[in-house]
This record gives C-alpha cells, sequence and structure tokens, in this order.
C-alpha cells in the first residue's frame, strides 16, 4: 500500500522548500511508508453493513456508520457481513480495514480476521473470534468475531447469519394460529377456518431449522444481552446445519434401500461420503473452537459490572448446547462411516461376483487350453498324429515327464510352508514331552520311600 504524504503549502518558495525536504526525506528513509493523512477509501460493494443504536429500555433504531459509541445506557451495534468466496485473509483484511478504521487500529483488524479460537483484551476491549480455516465458500466454514465495549459491539461475520436481526414482537409467522391448505366442509358447505395457512415447503424449511426467520427476538436492554444475542444465533446456525445433515442422511438411507446397482455406484463415483465425512471433521472443528472460546468469554465477562448475572447463566446454557451439538455430531460422523462401510463391503461382493464368473469361464476353457497345447507340440510321438518316425517317438513322452516335474516343484513350493509347519509343530511337541518325563523322573528321586528321617518332600 502506498501512501502519500500531503503538505499544505502557503507560497511557492515554501512549496519549493517541501519538495527539496521531501526528496530529501525520500533519501534517508527508503522505502519506509509515510503516514497518511489525506486517505481515499476503496469502497468494497460486496461487504454490507449494519447498524444500530438502543436505548436501554425496549427499543433500536438504525444509524450512520460513524463507529461511534453510546452514552449512557445507550449502546450501539455494528455488523460487518463478509462475502462468501474464495479470497485471501489479506483481502479480507483490506476490507475490514476499509470499513473500520479509523477508529480501529491494525491490531483490532487483526484479531478480528485471523484465523483460529481467540478471547483476550486487545486495547482495552474484549475481543472473541471463532473463525474455521477452511475455504470461505463452503457451508461448513464459520466466522464470527466481536469487539465488545461497555456501551459498543462490533460483530464480523462471514455470510448471512440467520435470526441476528430482530424484529417486532407479536409479528411473527411462529405467534400465528395455523391452518391446513384444503378448506373443511361441513354439511356440504365450505368453511374457512381462522389463521394463517401454511403452505407444505413453508413446513419443511422450519422443520430444518430451529427457528423461523422472522421470530421474535426480543431487543436487547443492554450490551450482555446482545452479546448473548450473538452467540446464540451462531450456535442456532451450527444447529440449523446439524439438522439438515440428518434429514439428509435419512433420505439417504432411504434412497440406499430401495435404489439398486445404478444409485450405489453413482455414490461410490462421487465419492459422496468422503466429501461429507471432511465437511462433519470442519464442523466438529469450529464446535471445538467455540468449546474453547465461549467459556473464556464467560469468565471474562463475570467480572465486567456492566454484565449481568442471568447472562452468565444464559453463557452457560449456550456451552452446554454447544456440548451436547458436539456429541450429536460424532454420531452423524458414526452413521456416515456405517454408511460408507456399507457401500464398500457392496464394492468388495460385486468384484468377488465378477471374479467368480471369471473364474467359472476359467474352468471351462482352462481344459480345452491344455488340450491344445499338448496337441500344438512341435514334437515328434504325439499319439493320433500318424508320426512313426522312430527317431522321434520318444520327444512326446520326454516332454510329458518335463511337464509332470515342473508341475510337482511347483507343488511343492506352494505346500512347502504347510509342510514346515507340521515338522515345527511335532518338533515342539516332542520336545515337550521330553521336558515332561524329565521333570517326572526327577521329582520321583526327590520323594522319599519310606521314614521320616530320610530329606526330601513327604507324601501327603
Amino acid at each position: 500500500m502506498e501512501l502519500v504524504q500531503e503538505e499544505p503549502s502557503l507560497n511557492g518558495d515554501v512549496e519549493e522548500d517541501n519538495d527539496i525536504e521531501n526528496d530529501n526525506d525520500r533519501d534517508l528513509s527508503g522505502d519506509i511508508p509515510l503516514r497518511e493523512t489525506g486517505h481515499k477509501r476503496a469502497h468494497f460493494p460486496a461487504v454490507r453493513k449494519k447498524a444500530y443504536i438502543f436505548d436501554g429500555y425496549g427499543e433500536f433504531y438504525n444509524k450512520e456508520w460513524d463507529l461511534a459509541e453510546g452514552t449512557g445506557i445507550e449502546f450501539c451495534w455494528y455488523h460487518v457481513e463478509l462475502p462468501k468466496g474464495n479470497h485471501k485473509l489479506s483481502q479480507v483484511a483490506q476490507y475490514l480495514i476499509d470499513v473500520l478504521c479509523p477508529p480501529l487500529k491494525l491490531q483490532d483488524i487483526l484479531s478480528l480476521v485471523s484465523n483460529g479460537p481467540f478471547c483476550g483484551h486487545v486495547d482495552g476491549a474484549l475481543v472473541y473470534r471463532v473463525n474455521s480455516p477452511g475455504p470461505a465458500s463452503s457451508d461448513f466454514t464459520f466466522r464470527i468475531a466481536a469487539r465488545i465495549t461497555e456501551n459498543s459491539v462490533i460483530t464480523v461475520s462471514l455470510g448471512r447469519v440467520p435470526r441476528l436481526g430482530f424484529s417486532p414482537m407479536g409479528e411473527s409467522l411462529l405467534s400465528e394460529i395455523p391452518r391446513v391448505e384444503s378448506p373443511s366442509y361441513v354439511r356440504g358447505e365450505r368453511k374457512d377456518g381462522g389463521g394463517i395457512v401454511i403452505r407444505e415447503h413453508v413446513l419443511e424449511f422450519l422443520l430444518t431449522m430451529n427457528h423461523s426467520e422472522g421470530c421474535d427476538n426480543p431487543v436487547p436492554r443492554t450490551v450482555s444481552n446482545l452479546v448473548v444475542h450473538i452467540i446464540d444465533t451462531h450456535v442456532d446456525q451450527l444447529q440449523d446445519v446439524v439438522t439438515k445433515l440428518e434429514l439428509e442422511l435419512d433420505s439417504v438411507e432411504i434412497e440406499m434401500d430401495k435404489g439398486g446397482f445404478a444409485l450405489k455406484k453413482q455414490m461410490l463415483d462421487d465419492r459422496r461420503f468422503p466429501k461429507l465425512h471432511l465437511n462433519l471433521q470442519r464442523l466438529l472443528q469450529v464446535i471445538a473452537h467455540g468449546e474453547q472460546v465461549f467459556p473464556r468469554v464467560k469468565e471474562k465477562c463475570s467480572s465486567k459490572r456492566w454484565f449481568a448475572n442471568e447472562d452468565i447463566i444464559s453463557l452457560e446454557e449456550l456451552i452446554g448446547r454447544l456440548r451436547r451439538l458436539k456429541e450429536n455430531v460424532g454420531f452423524i460422523a458414526n452413521r456416515v462411516t456405517a454408511i460408507q462401510a456399507g457401500l464398500d463391503s457392496w464394492q468388495a461382493e460385486q468384484i468377488n461376483r465378477k471374479l467368480y464368473y471369471l473364474s467359472f469361464l476359467s474352468i471351462i476353457f482352462l481344459p480345452l487350453s491344455i488340450i491344445t497345447g499338448v496337441f500344438g507340440m512341435n514334437v515328434g510321438g504325439v499319439p493320433w498324429t500318424g508320426q512313426r518316425d522312430p527317431a522321434l517317438k520318444n520327444g512326446f513322452r520326454n516332454v510329458l515327464l518335463l511337464c509332470v516335474a515342473m508341475l510337482f516343484l511347483v507343488l511343492l513350493c506352494f505346500s512347502f510352508p504347510a509342510i514346515y509347519a507340521r515338522i515345527d509343530s511335532w518338533r515342539r511337541q516332542r520336545a515337550l514331552r521330553r521336558s515332561w518325563s524329565l521333570n517326572r523322573k526327577s521329582f520321583l528321586k526327590r520323594t522319599p520311600s519310606a521314614g521320616p528321617e530320610r530329606g526330601g518332600y513327604h507324601r501327603i
């Protein structure tokens, strides 16, 4: 990044002197970049920004993006939504520098954008991040980071996080009375009951989620409420992915039970389950990062006077949900492994069946090849060929004897390990019997024949 220093000029002489001084500074400083005073930002349209101000009484309003903190009981929330794509970390850092600097410093940007788990104080603010190092375009890569002060919260997420915003109370789809799409008939007359019609595709969508997109999110009254809300939405997003995986596995198991050769072969060719297993490992890594970070967030927030005790209890419940979610992902990984093992055994069975057919064909054609090989030899004495030359009558017999000798040698090579094992077993048994016989004789020698005055063992 090239930074150009702009110096104000009062007249022509002063401007000329400043140019000479700047040339001297360039010679002395070399490649050291100069601090920028007049900076023109290169805006990135793909980055989405949202800014809210909360009055502390349950109301919130949109505000301009000035990154200012609230006053009194008011507090502000600034959220940056990074685009999902194969971007380098340096490019993502440029995105955040564009929207958060100033007032944030470079150390703040690095603490928010770096990969891996982190929780600590940076420049007087509490910063935590749960950033998985996978490709940003993957659905199993999650990144959430926050910078928390007493009167402001700055969050950065990768892509859209469901249910992160707020909706007015009582206007959610979940608070309505549902009814089926088909009308009801009473005594032959059509009767429309009260409530909202819930179509099938809407139900399917809601069943894959733990929440509705327009679910009632209570407006936070304190910064601690807002922190709990942000972590809660992150855990909900992970839970949604796990629920989708479970439904996908259920449908795959049903398809495998109904499907035949083509479907199973297509699954093996597409490497569907190894890819799914890799995505599960990425998801487990994200959950493990959360298990490392969120207890430390709870520990550090418990020492803040502005963090409520009931929000500490809420954080403990979220940590418990995260641990149960990790166990559930482990169960899904075991299911994927079992399905893959079933496909592998099916593939091995198909290969064995093909080898069986090949062996059957070899059984048919092997005698024929032997006969044609024997009668196709260019030697004398082959029967039924009319060869009567006495000088060549023993050629066929000699070739057969050579073939028998080769066959005996091959059989001996294959049977040699078994023969050696039997001989070794016989030698061990013989040595064992001999040692037992010697021990018995020595025992009888030490046993007294009569009288207690003799040494040795006494009979019982």
